[in-house]
């Protein structure tokens, strides 16, 4: 899955929290929901890929994609969503991990990434992952 309900609550809901765009009354029952939802259903993950890619690349991309729905996208709402995922799945900062992480260098190129998948590929489909990654 591209994202999960851990990026939407650890990092998606944190910036739009901390811009003041969701108020702190909003952000309780978005963290109601998200205590119910990891607690009472299977959400159980058994490894987080990480594709680890700086703003800059990410934003190049998004240029070049050059999608009508990411026009508005600003490199420092990047910067801001990176630093959210830096501290919860590089650095294990902000939230806990619910799996061991994966982190895979994106801002290489297609083929580079793609070795790079393939490198990984047997011990993601086979969950051999254990706390040492």
């Amino acid at each position: 899955m591209e994202r999960s309900i851990f990026s939407a609550r650890y990092c998606f809901v944190e910036k739009l929290s901390r811009d003041g765009i969701l108020s702190p009354p909003s952000v309780a029952v978005i963290d109601s929901w998200f205590h119910w939802i990891t607690t009472k259903m299977n959400v159980d993950v058994d490894l987080i890929v990480y594709l680890r890619t700086s703003p800059e690349v990410v934003y190049e991309r998004i240029l070049k994609r050059n999608r009508p729905e990411e026009i508005s996208i600003s490199l420092d709402y990047i910067k801001s969503l990176h630093e959210l995922h830096e501290d919860w799945l590089y650095h294990k900062r902000l939230h806990k991990c619910p799996a061991p992480v994966l982190i895979v260098d994106a801002d290489l190129d297609k083929t580079k990434i793609k070795k790079e998948y393939q490198r990984w590929e047997p011990n993601i489909l086979n969950k051999k992952f254990g706390a040492h990654i």
